[in-house]
């Protein structure tokens, strides 16, 4: 006890050099924790892209393939659904809700999407949160687009602007449909997926600016129907999502499209598929652990330089004490404690640090990149981490205690006059 009351004055006395330690611990632990967090949140976050969607189908390809480009609009496939498959698959036993959607234009470099209503009805992301619009509405006129937020912030679009869809994806296009202008409808809230990339227009305009039988407006001034206009009768999707009122029809139904002999298609889970590719981008994750290491050694590593200099500074002190009676071993227990409090002041300073970044970071983080962080107490991993880092620097306070023990007046802790 008397030993730990005298490191802690000692520490006192040298407050400057021992906050600046301290303030380093706590920067590296709360750099270690954020990012272990953001790694550990951006993985769950990448399997939760789509999340309450049972099963996503398409034309058979490959089940990386489907989920990239009905889901992230990366790449296309060569072949579609007839929506006579679609109409069939969808009225089975089972089946909750679907979305059919088709992609293949773009504006300005951006996606476009045709869909129902269904899909912001339905549509999750994250862990199973909505749609949310930031300003307008749905959809309800076969010449109306929904923007997601990415789209509106980058291009400047406002409410009742007019956009033209281009045919094919990609910045570049040979064929704008400026015969069927789009009326903006609405704008949607930023989610941190490609939903935010893209822009939302009915199914069945999809079918009427590529030879349709009207113009958006001459079928926009006849409307009798409101959700046959708005859905209409595509000969062919692109793909669709699926929801099932028991988990048990997933499997079985599942099995059944990937046997549908009319014409092949494919069902993927997402959920499982989000994983595999998320292990083919596992070098992402390993280089943010290593990261993490680099943040706690290069903090230790400051640690050691500190007491290494200012034990040199403290012969004098050191000196004082043993000539009043202290055994080498009370320097050494000396030296010790004061790195083992420095680091412990420091992880708790760090531990609070953490708390107030993800606090303030995590609405950023969930609309810019998509990553859901959770606002947690430290689980049992992060306490773990803590605790690695309380050990080493407790062993890095060895060696400066190892050198004060052997230390004696003879060699140079005298005082001299």
């Amino acid at each position: 006890m008397i030993l730990a009351k005298l490191a802690y004055k000692s520490l006192l006395n040298r407050r400057a050099s021992v906050l600046l330690t301290l303030f380093t611990i706590a920067i590296s632990v709360m750099l270690l924790l954020s990012i272990e967090r953001v790694r550990i949140d951006a993985k769950s976050s990448f399997s939760n892209t789509i999340s309450g969607t049972d099963l996503i189908v398409g034309a058979r390809t490959g089940d990386i393939q489907l989920l990239l480009s009905s889901v992230f609009r990366i790449g296309h496939t060569n072949n579609g659904v007839s929506w006579k498959s679609y109409e069939y698959i969808t009225s089975q036993r089972g089946v909750k809700w679907s979305i059919p959607i088709s992609l293949g234009d773009s504006h300005k470099g951006q996606a476009v999407l045709g869909t129902t209503l269904d899909y912001f009805s339905h549509y999750r992301f994250a862990k199973k949160q909505n749609l949310t619009f930031n300003k307008g509405h749905p959809f309800a006129a076969i010449n109306e687009v929904v923007l997601g937020s990415e789209v509106a912030n980058k291009l400047g679009y406002k409410l009742n602007d007019s956009i033209v869809i281009s045919h094919g994806m990609g910045n570049t296009s040979f064929h704008h449909h400026d015969d069927n202008p789009f009326k903006v409808v609405g704008i949607l809230n930023p989610t941190g997926t490609p939903v935010d990339k893209t822009l939302h227009i009915p199914l069945a305009a999809i079918d009427l600016i590529h030879g349709g039988k009207a113009s958006l407006e001459h079928e926009h001034e006849h409307e009798h129907d409101e959700h046959n206009d708005l859905v209409g009768h595509p000969k062919q999707i692109t793909a669709f999502l699926m929801g099932f009122k028991s988990p048990l029809y997933t499997l079985q139904i599942r099995r059944n499209i990937n046997q549908y002999k009319p014409e092949a298609l494919l069902g993927i889970m997402p959920t499982v598929t989000l994983k595999e590719l998320w292990e083919m981008l596992a070098i992402v994750e390993k280089i943010l652990l290593l990261f993490s290491a680099v943040v706690v050694l290069v903090s230790l590593l400051g640690m050691l330089t500190t007491l290494l200099a200012n034990l040199s500074q403290r012969r004098r002190e050191l000196a004082i004490l043993r000539s009043v009676g202290a055994r080498p071993w009370h320097l050494f227990t000396l030296i010790s404690i004061e790195s083992l409090l420095t680091t412990l002041l420091g992880c708790l300073a760090g531990s609070v640090l953490y708390y107030l970044v993800i606090f303030s970071a995590g609405g950023y983080l969930q609309s810019h990149a998509g990553i859901s962080v959770n606002i947690t107490i430290l689980s049992y991993y992060e306490l773990g981490l803590i605790g690695v880092i309380m050990a080493a620097g407790f062993i890095i306070g060895l060696i400066p205690a190892t050198r004060a023990y052997f230390y004696s007046l003879s060699d140079g802790m005298s005082i001299k006059a």
